[in-house]
């Protein structure tokens, strides 16, 4: 049994402490914007915020995570209100396929929570999701767009 703190809510779930948050997330409780992509840490479709950090959820065991607070893609937006960077995608139409972008979504929301004022630098550093579809330079202007506000 692993209890799971996600989005505010407490979920006590019969699951095995090695599986990965990611299967947690999507197969037992249904929240699905967290998306698979490579499964092994390099795409970061996966990304969600555990404990105020980003991490690649397909990385990261339930028993390493059990206890601490998880927040995904689904909720940045409780009530299903755009949070200021989902706005700028809207904004920006930065989404092509929209499949890696829950996961770049939450690296940038870990990335200005941290730093405000990100440089080129930081942004590189902090979001190196990879999105198939070559969005980087919508993406890129929506950051620094967020970063001057």
């Amino acid at each position: 049994m692993a209890r799971l703190t996600v989005n505010g809510q407490a979920h006590d779930l019969a699951i095995d402490d090695d599986t990965p948050l990611l299967w947690a997330l999507r197969d037992a409780l249904g929240l699905t914007g967290t998306k698979y992509g490579c499964g092994r840490g390099l795409c970061g479709a996966c990304a969600v915020h555990v404990d105020g950090e980003v991490v690649w959820s397909c990385t990261v065991a339930v028993g390493a995570v059990a206890g601490k607070p998880i927040v995904t893609i689904e909720g940045l937006s409780p009530g299903g209100v755009p949070d200021a960077i989902q706005q700028a995608w809207i904004d920006d139409s930065v989404v092509q396929c929209g499949y890696c972008h829950p996961g770049i979504v939450m690296a940038v929301a870990g990335l200005l929570a941290a730093n405000p004022r990100p440089t080129d630098a930081d942004i590189a550093a902090a979001v190196p999701n990879i999105c198939r579809c070559g969005t980087y330079p919508r993406i890129r202007c929506a950051i620094e767009k967020l970063a001057k506000r």
